[in-house]
């Protein structure tokens, strides 16, 4: 019933379970390429989408504001009492953190099959499977309601994005049509119990109204789409053009200027890069959806500052640049979401717990998570806050993972599973979740985390280089525990320097380095620091994050040298050693396995398969005809050995690697491709078999 995900487990499968948590369905037919209308992206308006920053809502789940309008029973562990007043109750809390967007989980009415189960009924409450696409579930509240909602978030300056589902529905969709008389298909495949498909060409007209009737009518700001790969690139710009064109055919007042709604679109792609760029952003001959939600980025923060949620943790700060790295992947248009918690990952407090890191209450917990918001806070691109994560929220005696596949759906019933168990009650200053309860007031450490972020939120509001600033990564002897990206913007550059560690750091670089040539002055304290000698010196505390300005940016920017040498020397980065009459000393055959491929970890193509040469050396060379970023490991045909850079650090390209053994998901390391060629991947294993050396470098 329920689905297991890790980073591993991400690039295992393509058709995931359904936002809901209800089971899979099955891959549907290729059918013949349709010919869809190409649009381009606009950029000036996501230029302006990456000052988003958005809050999110499980709707069944937030907060109980009328008590006519109740699920009772979706998945997850709240009491499922969560409603549009709710939200409209939430307004000036969500505005008192910083935030200027709310994303609302689907609202649309699910209408029951006279035969469905309990499980319907609870993948029901998530509204992930809707029946009628043009009104809203009464137990979720009124059309009323929602545009009260949002009328009164636009008079806050907040937008209102809901979410969208165009890849598949509720079987009895079809009894609700359009205002215009149009219905969805019948003939797509099955998902989940009571669910079926799109079927595009053939549903996009339907959709195209859906996406429009709600700007128009209501004055939404957008759409966030579920399961995105469900849809075919094409059909995704011509569904974008029908936002943007109705966005721009509509006005509303926001805090008393009359504006347009934003039109801003992102989609939901849980996989790799890769898959990402060809199932969402598409290409500048087709290009699909202009944003969409960036896991691999998400991964790497768990990764670094918590676990994820197989439990693979620990990395180093280079593994937040390898996340970054991935992006290399994306056409140019391309403006990623950062996120940090959804409504179908374990919070980022349970994540801490599970990874036997801090606990609730203590200081580390929460400067773990200061440091990752400060790390959002300094993304270029929208960036989006799962409600609760703003005080550190978790489920109290939840942290390890729970078997959800052999209970008999003991677990699914509690809401402990790891797809839902962050659908908990929302803790809103002030507020009770359910009608009658206690209102929720905030302890001191819940407070401090509470402030912090509101901070950093609102610095970022106030510094175009932090949301919309071209990003450059600083090296230097620090690099496994400080993290330095330089940002800028027109005349507006910032330092952002992260210490990953659980000790002081002082990190030092040159004022060429950071393309400054004057002060730095750290935008929270005030403090002034002054190059000697043309160097910095900065002093972190703990999990420390700082924003410095830069005074007087250099007109050269950033000086952070060519890049490293892509050849190695060797005999690991040889691209012509002959192949040996025999298997080698693992007595198996050996492949890169990893998501470089649609059929992510799974595959073992004839193009990634190592040859012995020798000397305990096991060699491929691949063509890379592109740049790219993916994670691998070496690995059997049956996982019986698998292999990657000692502790899943990145692969610094033409530099020699401690190799060892590296089971299970979230044990992978990540690999950036900068420029096209022939590469030799090189591993020389060791006398007992369990590591090694391995290398991987361009050849000439």
């Amino acid at each position: 019933m329920q689905f297991e995900k890790s980073l591993l487990a991400l690039a295992l499968t393509t058709v995931l379970t359904a936002c809901g948590g209800g089971g899979g369905g099955d891959t549907p037919p290729t059918p013949p390429t349709p010919e869809y209308q190409a649009y381009a992206c606009d950029s000036t308006l996501y230029e302006k989408a990456n000052q988003l920053r958005i809050y999110q809502v499980m709707s069944e789940s937030f907060v109980d504001g009328n008590a006519n309008a109740d699920y009772n029973m979706a998945y997850g562990n709240s009491e499922h009492k969560g409603d549009i007043q709710g939200v409209i109750d939430s307004l000036d809390y969500i505005e008192s953190l910083g935030m200027n967007a709310i994303w609302m989980t689907p609202i649309f009415q699910s209408v029951e099959l006279s035969s469905q189960d309990e499980w319907a009924d609870r993948l029901d409450g998530t509204g992930y499977f809707a029946s009628n696409y043009f009104d809203v579930d009464p137990k979720f509240g009124t059309k009323a309601e929602l545009q009260t909602l949002v009328n009164e978030a636009h008079a806050r300056g907040i937008y209102v994005i809901l979410d969208g589902v165009f890849g598949h529905f509720k079987t009895n969709a079809t009894d609700y049509p359009s205002p215009t008389g149009l219905t969805v298909s019948t003939n797509g495949p099955g998902q989940s119990a009571t669910g079926r498909q799109a079927v595009y060409p053939n549903d996009l007209a339907f959709f195209k109204e859906v996406a429009s009737y709600w700007i128009t009518e209501f004055g939404i700001d957008g759409w966030r789409l579920d399961q995105a790969y469900q849809v075919p690139v094409g059909a995704w710009g011509e569904l974008r053009k029908t936002v943007e064109d109705a966005a721009k055919s509509v006005t509303y007042t926001m805090k008393g200027e009359t504006v347009n709604p934003l039109g801003y679109m992102v989609g939901e792609i849980w996989s790799s890069a890769g898959e990402i760029a060809n199932n969402g952003y598409g290409n500048t001959a087709m290009p699909g959806l202009c944003s969409n939600f960036d896991f691999p980025m998400r991964y790497s923060i768990t990764q670094t500052l918590a676990v994820e949620e197989s439990g693979a943790g620990g990395r180093d700060a280079t593994n937040l640049a390898a996340g970054y790295a991935t992006h290399i992947v994306y056409p140019d248009f391309a403006a990623p979401n950062g996120f940090l918690t959804n409504h179908d990952l374990v919070r980022f407090g349970d994540l801490l717990q599970r990874g036997n890191i801090a606990e609730p209450g203590t200081t580390e917990y929460s400067q773990r998570h200061k440091a990752a918001y400060a790390l959002l806070a300094a993304y270029t691109g929208p960036i989006t806050m799962y409600y609760g994560d703003e005080i550190g929220d978790e489920v109290a005696g939840f942290a390890d993972r729970v078997d959800c596949a052999n209970d008999n759906g003991a677990n699914a019933r509690a809401g402990l599973c790891d797809d839902h168990v962050s659908r908990s009650p929302a803790k809103i200053e002030g507020i009770a979740a359910v009608i009658g309860d206690t209102p929720f007031s905030a302890d001191a450490e819940q407070k401090s985390l509470r402030d912090y972020i509101t901070e950093v939120m609102n610095l970022r509001a106030t510094q175009p280089a932090l949301y919309n600033g071209v990003r450059t990564h600083l090296n230097t002897d620090q690099d496994a525990v400080v993290y330095i990206d330089h940002k800028q913007a027109g005349n507006d550059a910032v330092l952002f320097v992260l210490n990953t560690s659980n000790s002081d750091k002082t990190v030092t670089f040159t004022a060429a380095q950071s393309g400054s040539e004057g002060d730095l002055v750290d935008l929270q304290t005030a403090e002034v620091i002054k190059s000697v000698s043309d160097e910095y010196s900065v002093t972190l505390a703990p999990l420390q994050a700082r924003f410095l300005d830069i005074v007087t940016p250099s007109a050269e920017g950033p000086n952070v040298g060519d890049g490293d040498n892509l050849v190695g020397t060797g005999p690991l980065a040889d691209c012509n050693a002959a192949d040996e009459d025999e298997v080698g000393p693992l007595g198996k055959e050996m492949w890169i396995r990893g998501t470089y491929t649609p059929d992510g970890f799974d595959a073992t193509p004839d193009s990634h398969k190592f040859s012995y040469k020798g000397d305990n050396i096991y060699q491929v060379v691949v063509n890379e005809s592109v740049p790219t970023a993916f994670s691998f490991k070496f690995a059997a045909g049956d996982w019986s050995s698998e292999f990657a850079v000692a502790n899943s650090a990145p692969v610094v390209i033409a530099s020699e690697q401690n190799m060892t053994i590296a089971s299970g998901p979230g044990t992978e390391s990540a690999i950036t491709i900068p420029v096209a060629g022939d590469y030799v991947y090189s591993f020389r294993i060791n006398a007992n078999n369990d590591g090694g050396e391995l290398m991987v470098s361009k050849c000439n």
